[in-house]
C-alpha cells in the first residue's frame, strides 16, 4: 500500500514529488530519533544490570564469609527493595497525566496476574540462588549459573518460539560448555569449613537456580506479548516489575517466618564479623543492588527478547568470577579460565549474528527517479 500511494503522488507534478520527498524525510528523523532512544534505553537497562549482576553476589558471599547464615534473608533482599519502584513511575504517572489526560496508566488485569505467578517463581529462585552461593565461591557460582543461558534457549525455543541462527547456537554451546569446565574439578575450589555434601548441594542448588531463572525470562517474555504491543510501555514493565518483586517477596517472607529469621537478626548483627552497623548497610545495599537486575533484565527483554537478556547473563557472570578472585582471593584454575574464554566467545558470537542480521534486514533505499522511469514506462 506505502508503494502504491508513492506511484500515485509521481502523477502529479514535480512539486507535488517533492512534498513527498520533504515527508519521507520527515517521517525517517522521527524514526531515526525512535531508534536512538530505543537503544538509550536498552543501553540503560543494560549498565543496570551489570551493576546489579556483578555487585549482588559479591555482597552476598560478604554477608556469608562474615558469618551470616540466613539463606531466607539473601532470598528475601534479592527483592524487597521494590518500594524503590514507586519514585520513577510516580515521576511516569506524572508526565502521563499532562499529556495523556483519560488515557489508563495502569497496566492489564491479566498482566498483573501473570506478575503474580511469575513473582512465586522469582521467589523459589531467589531462594535457590541464595542457598548454592552460601555453599560455594562467587566465581563457581557465577559461572555455573551461566548455564541459565542453554535453560533460557530451550524454554524460549518451546514457549515463544525463539528463532535460532547458526550464531545464537553456538554461542548457547560454548557458555553452556564453559559451565561443565567448572564441574570437571567439582571439590577443587571447596571454601574452608564447607564439607563436601554442602559443596555438591550448592553446586546442584544453583543449576537449579539456573534453570528456574531460563523457564522464568520466556514467561516474561509471553506475558509482554499476551499483552499485545499497545499495552507495553516502559511504565508498564516498571508495574509488572512491581508485581513480580511483590510477590517474590511475599514468598520469602513466609520462609522467613517460618524460619524465624526475622528474631535472629539483631544477634546475628551483633556477631557479624565486620559489626552491627555495617550488617545493617550491607543489607540496605543488597536490596539496592539486586533491584537493579530486575530493573535492568526486564527492561532489557521489553526492548529485546528474553534470549538476549539470558545471553547478557550469561556474559557478565564471568565477570562476576573475575571480581570474586580479586576481591575475595578465591583460586582461579585452569578450567575456569577457559570457562571465561568460552563464555567471551560465545557473547561475541551471538553479537555477531545479530550485526548480520540487522544488516539483512536493513531497507533498500530506492532512488525515486527510478520510481518515475518504472510509472512512465507501465
Amino acid at each position: 500500500m506505502a508503494k502504491s500511494a508513492v506511484l500515485n503522488s509521481l502523477e502529479l507534478d514535480d512539486g507535488s514529488f517533492g512534498t513527498v520527498g520533504r515527508e519521507e524525510n520527515h517521517h525517517d528523523q522521527r524514526t531515526d530519533g525512535k531508534n536512538k532512544a530505543g537503544w538509550l534505553l536498552l543501553l540503560f537497562n543494560i549498565s543496570l544490570t551489570a551493576i546489579g549482576t556483578i555487585g549482588g553476589p559479591l555482597l552476598l558471599r560478604l554477608y556469608y564469609v562474615n558469618g551470616g547464615n540466613r539463606k531466607w534473608l539473601m532470598s528475601w533482599l534479592q527483592t524487597a527493595g521494590f518500594p524503590l519502584l514507586l519514585f520513577p513511575l510516580s515521576i511516569l504517572y506524572l508526565r502521563h497525566r499532562s499529556a495523556r489526560p483519560g488515557v489508563p496508566f495502569t497496566a492489564e488485569p491479566k498482566l498483573l496476574l501473570s506478575s503474580a505467578a511469575i513473582g512465586f517463581l522469582v521467589g523459589l529462585n531467589n531462594f535457590l540462588y541464595s542457598l548454592g552461593l552460601s555453599y560455594l565461591p562467587v566465581s563457581t557460582s557465577s559461572l555455573l549459573f551461566s548455564t541459565q543461558l542453554a535453560f533460557t534457549a530451550f524454554f524460549a525455543l518451546i514457549i515463544v518460539k525463539q528463532k535460532f541462527t547458526p550464531f545464537s547456537v553456538n554461542a548457547v554451546v560454548l557458555m553452556t560448555l564453559g559451565a561443565i569446565l567448572v564441574g570437571i574439578r567439582k571439590s577443587g575450589d571447596r571454601p574452608p569449613a564447607v564439607s563436601d555434601t554442602q559443596y555438591l548441594l550448592g553446586f546442584l542448588m544453583t543449576l537449579a537456580a539456573a534453570a528456574l531463572l531460563g523457564f522464568t525470562f520466556p514467561c516474561i517474555e509471553l506475558a509482554y506479548a499476551k499483552a499485545g504491543a499497545g499495552a507495553i510501555n516502559f511504565a508498564v514493565v516498571l508495574q509488572f516489575q512491581l508485581g513480580v518483586c511483590f510477590f517474590a517477596t511475599v514468598f520469602c517472607t513466609v520462609g522467613m517466618l517460618v524460619n524465624e529469621d526475622f528474631g535472629a537478626l539483631a544477634r546475628e548483627a551483633s556477631e557479624f564479623g565486620l559489626g552491627e552497623s555495617k550488617y545493617y548497610f550491607l543489607l540496605f545495599f543488597a536490596g539496592v543492588v539486586f533491584q537493579l537486575i530486575f530493573v535492568g533484565a526486564f527492561g532489557v527483554i521489553f526492548c529485546t527478547s528474553s534470549l538476549f537478556a539470558g545471553v547478557l547473563n550469561a556474559t557478565l557472570l564471568p565477570v562476576t568470577e573475575v571480581a570474586g578472585v580479586l576481591i575475595y582471593h578465591e583460586r582461579f584454575t585452569g578450567e575456569k579460565g577457559m570457562a571465561l574464554f568460552l563464555c567471551l566467545w560465545g557473547f561475541a558470537s551471538y553479537f555477531y549474528g545479530s550485526y548480520r542480521n540487522d544488516q539483512k534486514k536493513k531497507p533498500v533505499v530506492i532512488d525515486p527517479s527510478d520510481l518515475r522511469i518504472a510509472h512512465e514506462e507501465a
